[in-house]
């Protein structure tokens, strides 16, 4: 509930270079952008006020955080709205050497941090738990400007950002260590754990609040403090959330953000050789991770990896077809398809496939597409070319042998640049690349399959093991193929299995290490063994 007697401060104004780059443009007082229109860079087609779009301005900075303080800077990268391709606002485009700056902030920090009780830090967590949900409204709309989801889906992003606040709230008090009886005759040990130290988060666009949060809420319940790197589509929701946790009393120094554009590689080897930097948590591709990894092997940092995902949802035939429609719905569409955890290849058994193609066909062709500011709209554009482009090759490849396109394959260009209609696909062979490949989008690919044994193989014929969903009323089934599945999450019966009192995370080449639930927080920690000598004969 918002407390009306809350007294904000509001951050003071940022420097000119930093300001929104419409109004500098029309007062003619911005060189950067003279040298970038000269030199071919900008292209946007328009521009936003986001802070016109929000009731508390304040929250829309162009500027990094570090050590609490706004950090500008000379060199700039633009942010789109992928919806309407207009600029919403530029970030500075910081480089390794600037970054630097951040984890000395980080470094410097953490002295203090890690001193504080895990009650104080529980009382900051869930003061900027409730500034947050006091924001949310200017928070799902920012997101919805720089990622294109729908305004619904945004707020509901903020909420479940949020939740990873009060739950490691709930955490942070219950790191406990243990008392253990050694070997030796006179001895006594216990253990205790400890912050592991500063802590470089690299975060995704396609959820842009919450990604930072289900990180940073346990790295902040542990005692650590934070270098964010957001994606360079989706930096300004990071860049409030930061705002919010200083307004919150979270010390400076404890949550930085760095953008980067230009810079990417370089602050990414940064962050993975420096030093002071003792752990790294990445939620992005497979490919990047194999590349961190490597380089974080030079100072062997504590790792926590969410790769790419390939999910299957398989649909046994003493399933309601019509539960099974309804969980593949919010499964595979969320976020126009542009979640790890979404369903990628949809199995059904023969005896029940026709009826739930024609279902899902006829559900998903009631969707509407468009900016999702608007009122109505249930999905969004994807996030940029590269996105459409491989939907649209998906699409093609499956046509190309033998599929069926049920509804929608093809560009909505009436709409937007970014626009694919949902799609659903049936008589999809094995030998297509979705089979393989992560479309990351709106594409419903529906396979057949005969016997249980054939679908767990099918389902199990990939390099990754994220998510995945079982559709079936008999318990036993459900145990068994659940069990066989080798995936890091199996959903039974739903289409929605995040939850931040669940752990999050993948085996094989979906990465290693877990996010929310009581395991967390230990992503985190380091434990201590001390042992007690001369103690005497136990009691």
């Amino acid at each position: 509930m918002a407390r009306s007697t809350r007294q904000i401060q509001v951050p003071r104004a940022i420097t000119p270079q930093t300001t929104g780059w419409a109004v500098a443009a029309s007062k003619q007082k911005a060189p950067l952008a003279s040298r970038m229109l000269r030199s071919g860079q900008c292209h946007w087609l328009s521009t936003i006020n986001v802070k016109d779009k929000i009731s508390a301005r304040y929250l829309f900075r162009e500027a990094a955080i570090i050590d609490g303080k706004d950090y500008p800077s000379t060199m700039h990268f633009q942010v789109y709205d992928p919806a309407t391709q207009a600029q919403i606002g530029i970030c500075p485009d910081l480089t390794s050497r600037q970054v630097d700056e951040a984890i000395a902030a980080a470094y410097k920090a953490f002295d203090s941090f890690r001193r504080t009780t895990p009650f104080e830090r529980a009382k900051l967590l869930r003061e900027w738990r409730d500034l947050v949900m006091e924001s949310q409204e200017d928070l799902a709309t920012m997101i919805t400007l720089e990622n294109g989801k729908p305004i619904a889906e945004a707020k509901g992003e903020v909420a479940y950002a949020a939740s990873f606040m009060d739950w490691f709230a709930g955490e942070a008090p219950r790191a406990y260590g243990d008392v253990i009886a050694p070997s030796v005759a006179g001895n006594r040990a216990i253990t205790i754990k400890q912050p592991v130290g500063v802590c470089g988060i690299i975060t995704p666009w396609n959820f842009p609040a919450a990604m930072i949060t289900r990180k940073v809420s346990a790295a902040i319940a542990a005692g650590c403090t934070v270098v964010i790197k957001p994606d360079s589509e989706t930096p300004f929701t990071a860049i409030a959330l930061a705002k919010l946790a200083k307004i919150a009393g979270i010390p400076d120094g404890v949550v930085n953000v760095v953008t980067t554009k230009s810079y990417l590689k370089e602050v990414g080897e940064k962050l993975c050789t420096d030093e002071r930097i003792k752990k790294v948590s990445f939620t992005g591709s497979t490919n990047v991770g194999k590349l961190l990894m490597g380089q974080s092997s030079s100072t062997l940092k504590k790792l926590s990896f969410e790769l790419g995902g390939n999910a299957p949802f398989i649909v046994f035939p003493d399933t309601p077809v019509a539960e099974a429609v309804n969980a593949a719905v919010s499964c595979k569409f969320r976020g126009s398809g542009q979640t790890c955890v979404c369903a990628n290849r949809l199995f059904v058994h023969e005896s029940i496939y026709d009826e739930f193609c024609e279902l899902l066909a006829e559900k998903v062709s009631g969707f509407k597409i468009g900016n999702g500011l608007e009122e109505g709209v249930t999905h969004g554009p994807l996030i940029h070319d590269r996105a459409i482009e491989k939907v649209e090759a998906h699409v093609d490849d499956a046509v190309k042998h033998g599929g069926k396109v049920l509804v929608g394959g093809k560009r909505a260009t009436e709409i937007g640049k970014y626009f694919y209609y949902p799609t659903v696909i049936r008589d999809a062979k094995p030998r297509i690349r979705i089979m393989k490949e992560e479309t990351f989008g709106p594409v419903a690919a529906v396979f057949k399959f005969a016997s249980e044994e054939e679908v767990i193989a099918l389902a199990n014929n990939v390099e990754v093991g994220l998510a995945s969903y079982v559709m079936t009323n008999d318990i036993n089934r459900a145990f068994r193929v659940a069990e066989q599945l080798e995936y890091g999450m199996v959903g039974v019966n739903t289409g929605i299995i995040s939850d931040c009192a669940t752990p999050f995370g993948g085996v094989k080449l979906s990465g290693f290490g877990r996010e929310g639930s009581k395991y967390g927080i230990e992503e985190y920690l380091n434990i201590k063994a001390i042992t007690f000598g001369k103690v005497g004969a136990p009691y």
